[in-house]
């Protein structure tokens, strides 16, 4: 792509990098689980039999194998998240995180905004990453400045951690941008401010939750901003392929219909009200193993 001419021959070999990594992201449910409990990052130095310690040393050689993230290992990725709580985007953030250390990438966190006093949810979460390999890092200083440098991928995740960039990285902004997944999960309006997305143009790419969205974001930053989208992936949270088939099918999307309704006690002349305000955390796995699976970068 033309924006990307100034920054040498590499930038086209780093937006392919990016892109393998998001098909290879392409793994199942079952798949993604079984490399989770595979590849705890925990230290495992127990005194067992001979036996056991074959088993365990010999499962996370076969799951980082048969693993279509197994490239990652060894990698730099850092993930950027504007705030650390129970919502939907840094948990589905941290499910990202758990999984690329599954196979042995290094991780880094950094959350943007933080209260001054503690928070026992931050705690809880930051503990939680630590816990499984993660490293949580600070959102300014040298040290994160190094790290972003040297990163193989850069996540942003949601448009507001755009400002990220200018506040911390200055002039080392063109460096990283040839990096930089951006996953938009926001739809309001006062989101679209050039002080959040004026470098949107000139990243690896933007992942976005719905083809609504999508279409939404592509005209309004022409619109309003008067900037292009770079190439733009769309994933569906939580919806599978087969589910998506199933949409597609009119006979098959009945009988489901009348089987939700059955199942839900609703009868043929109820109407049904379905709202989602929050994502349950107990959901936020089956949600990115889906994000992974229902990848539009193929």
């Amino acid at each position: 792509m033309g924006k990307h001419s100034a920054t040498g021959w590499w930038v086209p070999l780093t937006k392919r990098w990016i892109l393998a990594l998001l098909i290879m992201l392409s793994i199942s449910t079952a798949i993604a689980f079984f490399i989770r409990a595979a590849l705890d990052p925990c230290d495992r130095h127990l005194e067992v039999s001979d036996k056991k310690r074959v088993q365990s040393q010999s499962v996370p050689r076969i799951a980082t194998k048969s693993s279509p993230l197994s490239f990652m290992k060894s990698k730099l990725v850092l993930l950027v998240s504007h705030e650390l709580s129970l919502s939907g985007g840094p948990l589905l953030l941290m499910e990202l995180a758990f999984l690329l250390r599954g196979v042995g990438t290094k991780v880094n966190w950094i959350t943007i905004q933080k209260p001054s006093e503690e928070d026992e949810v931050i705690y809880s979460l930051e503990h939680k990453m630590w816990d499984r390999g993660v490293q949580v890092i600070s959102a300014k200083g040298q040290e994160t400045i190094n790290t972003a440098l040297k990163a193989d991928l850069i996540v942003l995740n949601t448009a507001v951690a755009g400002k990220w960039l200018d506040a911390v990285l200055k002039e080392d902004v063109p460096r990283v941008l040839p990096n930089v997944l951006w996953w938009i999960h926001e739809m309001r309006g006062h989101y679209f401010k050039l002080d959040y997305v004026k470098h949107l143009p000139l990243v690896a790419g933007a992942m976005i939750d719905s083809h609504v969205t999508a279409e939404y974001w592509k005209n309004r930053t022409r619109e309003r901003l008067r900037i292009k989208m770079p190439d733009t992936y769309v994933v569906h949270l939580g919806n599978s392929k087969e589910l998506m088939e199933v949409a597609e099918d009119n006979v098959a999307k009945r009988v489901l219909r009348e089987h939700v309704r059955e199942s839900l006690g609703v009868r043929n002349e109820d109407l049904l009200f379905a709202i989602i305000n929050s994502m349950n955390f107990l959901l936020i796995r089956s949600c990115v193993a889906n994000f992974l699976t229902a990848s539009a970068f193929i």
